[in-house]
């Protein structure tokens, strides 16, 4: 990756740092995706881990949820870890979240999205 491609990519909260008791709490807010090119890094971080925790990156065609599928799944989940999975925006349906789903927790956690916005 070039200093030039680094400058334009930009970091994008998708889920702020939590100790995530449930799936409700490891679970962010739908993303709007469609003024994105190119690919995209949605970055999982995770400390702590009382139980147990799986993820997935979902998609939908708006900010309710609407059509929700799941995108990709992140690998099995241990301890302080930092998990990639790149996407492409034009790929889905223009929103994104992660879904964090916590079998036992409780489990520290955020995530993270590194992409590169539209200049057309």
């Amino acid at each position: 990756m070039t200093a030039s491609t680094v400058r334009a990519v930009s970091p994008t909260v998708i889920l702020s740092p939590v100790s995530a008791a449930d799936t409700a709490a490891a679970t962010s807010s739908w993303i709007d995706v469609r003024t994105y090119e190119g690919d995209a890094a949605v970055v999982l971080n995770v400390g702590a881990i009382t139980g147990s925790i799986s993820a997935v990156i979902e998609h939908a065609s708006d900010n309710s949820g609407t059509g929700a599928a799941t995108l990709d799944t992140f690998a099995a989940i241990t301890a302080n870890t930092v998990q990639k999975i790149t996407i492409r925006p034009s790929g889905t349906q223009g929103f994104i979240r992660v879904k964090g789903t916590v079998v036992t927790g409780p489990v520290l956690i955020s995530a993270s999205l590194l992409s590169r916005l539209d200049t057309v």
